[in-house]
């Protein structure tokens, strides 16, 4: 993880950190390492660190808009112990869960290039492999969703997204004897402008995560 930390393999995304840091010096402004439960069945992929968010605080959703819906539904289905996400020292502990994202680095405009996306996969390729208790992933918003497909050599096309849609993924070669594979999620991404449209509402949001619960409890 301390490579991660170091990592400039996207020019465009390590200058415009270099950037932020000069402008913002108390802000985290590099790339943001996945924060949770180590040992965690659920795994959530968003898309990149925001601005003000984790950018600013070093924890994924942490501080910014589109963390307030996440952290409120993962209290309520007993996965944090705390319902909101201030900053990176204020004791919020997430229990069979983790987050990530698809791309570690702030992109400019909140819009990681396709070429960055592709760079970044081999972390979470990497995460995945390393963590076969996950059982249950949540993509949020389609950008995620194509990572974790990448991230499993999964062709594009194999699986449409689709919110609340469940993907049954092929069985994955550390996965515990006789539990097949992992089983992939979609939402629509807990975005302000998402919100605040009502393209995703609160209900639509714990509806998906009442099915990964039923999942993770048949499990």
């Amino acid at each position: 993880m301390n490579a991660l930390l170091r990592c400039t393999d996207c020019p465009r995304l390590a200058g415009f950190l270099a950037e932020v840091r000069c402008r913002q010096p108390d802000y985290h402004a590099r790339p943001v390492l996945p924060f949770g439960d180590p040992q965690a069945r659920l795994l959530i992929v968003g898309l990149a660190p925001g601005m003000h968010g984790a950018n600013r605080t070093g924890r994924p959703f942490t501080g910014d808009h589109a963390g307030i819906l996440l952290y409120e539904t993962l209290h309520a289905f007993g996965f944090g112990s705390r319902p909101v996400s201030e900053s990176a020292d204020d004791g919020l502990v997430l229990t069979d869960c983790r987050i990530t994202n698809a791309v570690k680095c702030l992109p400019p405009e909140n819009k990681p290039e396709p070429a960055e996306i592709k760079t970044c996969n081999h972390y979470l390729a990497a995460e995945l492999q390393a963590s076969p208790e996950v059982r249950v992933i949540l993509a949020l918003g389609l950008v995620a969703h194509k990572a974790v497909l990448m991230a499993m050599g999964l062709r594009q096309s194999a699986l449409a997204f689709g919110h609340g849609t469940r993907h049954a993924l092929p069985p994955y070669d550390l996965a515990p004897s006789g539990s097949g594979g992992r089983i992939l999620v979609d939402s629509y991404h807990c975005s302000r402008y998402n919100t605040q449209t009502r393209r995703l509402t609160s209900a639509d949001f714990q509806n998906v995560f009442q099915s990964i619960r039923k999942e993770l409890d048949a499990a």
